[in-house]
């Protein structure tokens, strides 16, 4: 009876916590698939953008950025599938010290059922159970040994229904071994697709830098006239603000009416302006993409690019890569501040959302005019296509007359 509940009570816990290990191994291949999923969807989407440009690609920085990025995507879609092979060899690790666990219980569990019989036999002395019980010298004698069969009878009940289950637990784990391992099958295969894929990109990428690094000097003189326009942008957009500035403040000495101010900004703000900021800061890192699809192909800041050695990237926004005859959309709720041209930049908008200020470059077209409000997504213009076949709008976030990273604002992909 003691060694039944032991019995028992292993075959509980083992359940138990091979039920837990089970769920943790199901919720890790569940964030797997998701981000390989994700990372497949942006491989589809540069796929998309970069077709769109191969019958006018050209030697250029910007093919590298592109390819660059899209090696990049590609290796983490490649590492994505390796950790899902060691993931699954995991499981089939896993599956398989169960199976040898529940075997060597199906062996102990008939070798005590065994010895359950024998015993029996042996106590009863020959008897048939009819005669071991009608022996009993006294009415307490019948009374124990009838007990004493019950007891010993749903033992055997009970062990024989755990052999049962434990037969039938095990079929169900050499089900889920073959499975596993046909998935494994699968996944290297899509795994060796994807890295030849990969080592066809590094061929690319690499053959492109070795062009570029011979026309450095050309390249260096293509970042200064851009580092130039940037300037002239950048003043453009401060004058804007500060015209902002200056008109809420007349506004606001004119109607006396009730104003905050905002460190760093020295705007004035009605209680809907100061509303519209709050709004706007709460929602960083949430905005939506100014275009529906693409791919940042220069960041942020000033720092060496990455593949190409000597060439050094400033931009005080992003560069957002997307599909030729894209439309441009306005990132949040707000109002247009501000309409013009610049040479490099093209048509640019400004939108203004209390305090905060975005900056749309690059268009070929705007549907907007100064002073209109305008809803988060809704379209303000159509995106320009360059003489490489690129289509990307350059994208800036300002507080005030501060410039900000507008990688933190918007949504990661």
């Amino acid at each position: 009876m003691r060694i039944l509940k032991y019995t028992v009570l292993f075959i509980f816990c083992l359940t138990y916590f091979s039920g837990e290990i089970f769920s943790q191994t199901k919720k890790s291949r569940e964030e797997l698939e998701r981000e390989k999923a994700e990372v497949q969807a942006r491989l589809r989407e540069f796929d998309a953008i970069l077709k769109q440009t191969t019958a006018t690609k050209r030697t250029s920085i910007g093919e590298l950025n592109a390819i660059t990025q899209q090696f990049q995507t590609q290796n983490r879609l490649v590492n994505t599938l390796d950790r899902e092979v060691r993931l699954i060899n995991q499981e089939i690790e896993e599956t398989e010290r169960k199976i040898r666990s529940q075997e060597q219980q199906l062996q102990d569990l008939k070798a005590e059922y065994a010895r359950m019989i024998y015993n029996s036999s042996k106590l009863n002395r020959g008897l048939s159970i009819v005669a071991f019980v009608f022996s009993s010298t006294n009415f307490n004698q019948l009374y124990m040994r009838l007990k004493y069969l019950k007891q010993y009878s749903d033992s055997r009940k009970q062990q024989a229904e755990q052999i049962v289950k434990l037969t039938a637990e095990l079929a169900e784990q050499r089900v889920l071994l073959d499975q596993r391992k046909e998935e494994k099958v699968v996944v290297l295969a899509e795994e060796r697709t994807e890295r030849e894929k990969l080592e066809k990109m590094r061929k690319d990428q690499q053959g492109l830098v070795n062009t570029l690094s011979r026309k450095e000097r050309d390249i260096q003189r293509q970042i200064a006239a851009t580092k130039k326009q940037q300037e002239q942008l950048n003043r453009m957009i401060k004058a804007a603000i500060e015209d902002e500035i200056r008109r809420a403040e007349a506004e606001a000495n004119k109607t006396n009416s009730t104003t905050t101010k905002r460190a760093g900004t020295s705007m004035p703000m009605t209680p809907e302006a100061a509303a519209l900021s709050s709004s706007f800061a709460g929602n960083r890192g949430k905005l939506p993409w100014p275009v529906e699809t693409g791919f940042v192909s220069i960041g942020y800041g000033t720092y060496p690019h990455p593949t190409l050695k000597g060439i050094v990237l400033d931009s005080d926004g992003l560069e957002i890569r997307t599909q030729p005859n894209s439309n441009v959309r306005s990132v949040f709720d707000g109002t247009v501040s501000k309409i013009s041209t610049l040479p490099g930049f093209g048509l640019t908008v400004i939108i203004k959302h209390g305090e905060y200020f975005t900056l749309y470059s690059r268009l070929k077209s705007v549907s907007v005019k100064v002073g209109q409000n305008v809803k988060a997504k809704e379209s303000i213009g159509q995106v320009s296509t360059n003489a490489e076949g690129q289509a990307e709008v350059h994208f800036e976030t300002w507080k005030g007359l501060q410039i900000m990273d507008p990688a933190a604002w918007i949504t990661s992909k």
